[in-house]
């Protein structure tokens, strides 16, 4: 078991155990609200998993009541704010091209409300579950604003136009079990078992062939701007890459064996 002792980035919490980096937002006083101290935590804790190669999954979920309750409109309301160019460009946007175009999987747990950008930010991740008692709430329009954190391309592609259109323009609150129906879930846990469900699906990923799971992802990435003979062209190439991987022999080897595999990611 390889433990990392837990590192406060100022309102973010990171830890590394058993290969798992598991990221906190930490304002829980704030309902974990983003500040651009936060963004630029959250934007470093994505950095060290990149760069950590004894990392092979990211937890990502909220401390205390809820997940994310968007920007904290403390700061976009104070004299020093800086504006929405650049707080949409330099604070929020980086943060979602960090989780899509990490080469590890991302389990988001949604553990309370995630409103405006943090539902944004949770429907970023590769795989993402919820606690019952857990809601998403496309919040902007409340305020006149428009959705961003990438949420006008990923809500419609997991939902279809219509329910993200009507979402977005309403501003409608979406429980966990309406969430799940919609599409934008995998899963959802009773909240007395969402903390050990939650962990034992970062430890299975973790455990998974996850050079795979990353050239999975980019294949999913692109996906989105590729034909259909650039999308198998694109296969094709990763294929070799994945059946070039220690991963891929060991498992054909466990399969022959008879035994469980052991993958270590490369």
């Amino acid at each position: 078991m390889n433990i990392q002792h837990p590192i406060i980035m100022s309102s973010i919490l990171f830890e590394i155990k058993n290969n798992i980096a598991h990221i906190s937002l930490n304002r829980p006083d704030k309902f974990n609200s983003f500040d651009k101290e936060m963004t630029m935590a959250m934007q470093d804790a994505l950095t060290t998993c990149a760069n950590n190669g004894a990392i092979r999954a990211v937890l990502i979920t909220g401390n205390g009541k809820a997940f994310c309750a968007g920007q904290d409109l403390a700061e976009a309301t104070s004299d020093a704010f800086p504006g929405f160019t650049e707080v949409v460009s330099k604070h929020y946007n980086p943060i979602i091209a960090q989780m899509r175009s990490l080469a590890l999987p991302i389990i988001v747990g949604v553990n309370g409300v995630a409103a405006g950008a943090g539902a944004n930010i949770a429907l970023a991740g590769d795989i993402v579950v919820a606690a019952q008692s857990a809601s998403f709430i496309q919040a902007f329009s409340k305020i006149g604003l428009v959705p961003d954190s990438g949420g006008t391309f990923t809500l419609p592609r997991l939902i279809g136009m219509q329910r993200a259109s009507a979402l977005m323009m309403l501003g409608d609150k979406v429980n966990a079990a309406d969430a799940l129906q919609m599409g934008m879930l995998y899963k959802v846990f009773a909240d007395e078992e969402f903390a050990n469900c939650l962990q034992a699906l970062a430890e299975q990923v973790a455990a998974m062939p996850t050079t795979g799971l990353a050239l999975t992802k980019q294949l999913l990435n692109e996906s989105f701007a590729n034909s259909l003979e650039e999308q198998l062209n694109k296969e094709c190439i990763l294929q070799k890459e994945a059946g070039e991987s220690a991963d891929y022999k060991e498992g054909v080897n466990a399969f022959l064996e008879k035994r469980k595999p052991v993958f270590i990611g490369k």
